[in-house]
């Protein structure tokens, strides 16, 4: 891998990590498309290199909502009595615990069944049927998700005001993007607009949960990475490392802080469209053997 392949892969990332249309899936499609995953090993690496871009992903949404995250750790500390409660100290532990229980589902899943998937599932014709289907669901949607942030501009629900079980259907929901192409971005915020979040807050719960769904991923291959020094050399040093994950952390900071106000204004058809375009355009060049994926 080259470092100018590294920022292309970050940049994809750092687009599409937050976009309901699956950063995964359009990895795995980059890197097929830029002929990265020639050797058994070099697929592997590059697979690796598609999940620990992620955290760069995560650190710029840590970022933007450092005020939510901040206030979050400040409540679990004043909960073992290392700093005084404030006002807010109940809401900003509720929103903790939602989002663990989000987390939960995907931890354990994802321990268990990560390889299998991997093993089995990502490649090319996989993902592009996750994202056509993915796509018409999204478009079919469309009209009810733009009625919904018309008609719930008011309402209040958040991630701070939601049950237990509420919070545990958002992560089951997260599940099913264990099948790469399909968008976690995707299932957690259709999850949330399914229990009555409004689109806006849907889009924002989404986003911190990838703070620990994303950062467990990453720190988890990250550690395979430190312990097998072999992948690195077949990445081709540090350096395409670290040039895509500089990529990924500009390019996630300047997408999400455009799609929070789109998704607020119901906007999710075009992502649906995209979705059916690239999977149609592509399948077809596959089946025509214009390319090879």
């Amino acid at each position: 891998m080259t470092p100018l392949d590294a920022i292309i892969l970050g940049i994809v990332e750092g687009v599409t990590e937050y976009l309901p249309v699956s950063s995964t899936g359009h990895l795995i499609l980059v890197s097929r498309w830029l002929g990265l995953t020639g050797t058994p090993d070099a697929k592997r690496a590059i697979d690796t290199f598609n999940i620990v871009v992620q955290g760069a992903a995560v650190l710029a949404v840590a970022g933007l909502y450092r005020r939510d995250v901040i206030a979050m750790v400040r409540a679990l500390l004043a909960s073992v009595g290392l700093v005084h409660r404030v006002v807010t100290h109940r809401r900003h532990i509720a929103l903790a615990r939602n989002l663990f229980l989000s987390f939960l589902p995907a931890a354990v899943l994802g321990l268990l069944l990560d390889d299998w998937f991997e093993a089995h599932f990502f490649e090319t014709v996989p993902v592009l049927t996750a994202l056509c289907l993915g796509g018409v669901a999204m478009i079919a949607l469309a009209p009810w998700v733009r009625k919904r942030a018309e008609d719930s501009s008011g309402s209040g629900r958040d991630g701070a005001t939601l049950t237990a079980p509420q919070a545990l259907s958002i992560g089951l929901m997260q599940c099913v993007s264990l099948f790469p192409g399909t968008s976690r971005s995707l299932m957690t915020i259709f999850g949330a607009l399914a229990i009555g979040m409004s689109p806006r807050e849907a889009a924002k719960y989404s986003f911190l949960l990838a703070l620990p769904t994303l950062g467990g991923a990453c720190l988890y291959k990250s550690y395979g990475i430190w312990k097998s020094g072999g992948m690195i050399d077949q990445l081709g040093g540090w350096v395409p490392l670290s040039v895509g994950l500089l990529a990924a952390f500009v390019s996630a900071a300047l997408s999400v802080q455009w799609l929070i106000g789109y998704l607020g204004r119901g906007g999710i058809a075009v992502f649906g469209w995209w979705r059916v375009a690239l999977a149609a355009v592509l399948g077809v060049g596959i089946w025509q053997q214009w390319f090879t994926l």
